[in-house]
């Protein structure tokens, strides 16, 4: 698997837990499990367009877990 095909898949699963979200929110039920997946999903596709020295830089830093929020 590429990378775009890797970030298709992420995208598409993006656009499904929104619409779980948009459901829930339409009939006031807690949301929090499913807008914390989607912004774990959000950070890995920020990870893997980073491009240039100071994105590889991040992305090295990031497989540390004290440097895993940037």
């Amino acid at each position: 698997m590429n990378r775009e095909q890797y970030i298709k898949i992420v995208e598409r699963e993006i656009h499904n837990i929104n619409k779980k979200i948009d459901i829930k929110i339409l009939q006031g039920v807690d949301y929090r499990k499913e807008a914390r997946e989607h912004k774990q999903l959000l950070h890995k596709i920020r990870q893997h367009k980073r491009k240039g020295f100071l994105g590889n830089l991040l992305n090295f830093l990031n497989r540390f877990s004290q440097f895993s929020n940037i």
